[in-house]
Order: C-alpha cells, then sequence, then structure tokens
C-alpha cells in the first residue's frame, strides 16, 4: 500500500502548530478565603501597573489590564509568536458580607493581588448559649435576696 505524501498539507500543519495561540484563560486566577477576607492573585506579566483599572460596580469587581505589542524592529523577522497582547477583561460577582469599601490592591512581580475584606457582619462568631432553667434560678435568688 503506498502513502500519498502532499507537502503542502505538512507546510500547513507546521504553520497551524506555530501560529496557535495558547489555550486557557488570559488572566489565570488563584482564590482564597479566611475567616477575615478573600484574597485572588491574578497573574498578569508583561503588564503595566499603570495599565490595571479595578471597578466595583452593584456587587461586580472587574479588573481591566492590557499588554501592549511589541514594537516591530526593521528586518526582524517573527518565528514564533505566543504571547498575546491587548486588553483583557475579568469579572468577579461578589456576594453580600463583603466590605466593598476596603477593598485594596497590589502589583508585584507580574502577579496582582486584590483583598477583599469581609464585612464585620458576615464574620463566623461564637454564640453563648444559656440554660433556661438555671437564668429562672438566679432570676429567683435576686427577687429573694430583694425581698429580705
Amino acid at each position: 500500500m503506498s502513502q500519498y505524501y502532499d507537502p503542502f498539507r505538512e507546510f500547513s500543519r507546521a504553520l497551524s502548530s506555530a501560529m496557535r495561540v495558547p489555550t486557557g484563560s488570559a488572566m489565570p486566577m488563584d482564590l482564597t478565603r479566611s475567616k477575615e477576607h478573600f484574597v485572588a492573585r491574578i497573574d498578569l506579566p508583561g503588564v503595566d501597573p499603570e495599565t490595571i483599572d479595578i471597578d466595583v460596580e452593584e456587587g461586580t469587581l472587574t479588573i481591566r489590564a492590557e499588554r501592549k505589542a511589541p514594537v516591530r524592529e526593521e528586518g526582524v523577522e517573527w518565528l514564533v509568536r505566543e504571547r498575546s497582547s491587548g486588553t483583557y477583561a475579568r469579572q468577579l460577582t461578589l456576594g453580600n458580607g463583603v466590605a466593598l469599601d476596603r477593598i485594596t490592591a497590589d502589583y508585584s512581580d507580574g502577579v496582582l493581588t486584590i483583598v477583599i475584606p469581609v464585612a464585620e457582619e458576615a464574620k463566623p462568631r461564637k454564640v453563648a448559649v444559656t440554660r433556661s432553667g438555671e437564668q429562672r434560678i438566679v432570676t429567683e435568688q435576686i427577687e429573694q435576696s430583694q425581698e429580705d
């Protein structure tokens, strides 16, 4: 059995492989929660911090950032270009119980860290439990003391 060799198909396959845009989110994120706050860590390598914009509106946190395209140099031929450029955006829906007025953000080493504090009323707390029988005894003792 003979196989037909098509050099154009091989060239097309190689070209498609070289020009393929990497899959996945342009803004990969890790999100953690403690009793006190949520922390979002978002990878934004190569982004100028001046282009990062964070807005909170109606319970939605919106992050926008821009990665500028490299300057084309005269006489330079691109062989592979996998690093994307442009404006990226990501939205997080914030539930009730977060302190929107105390959200902070820091950008360091290509990672944007956003801290979203939990509101005081939403923090877990212990509730004291009393026995109603014990409470009556104390009340009765106080009333008897007042009569004497």
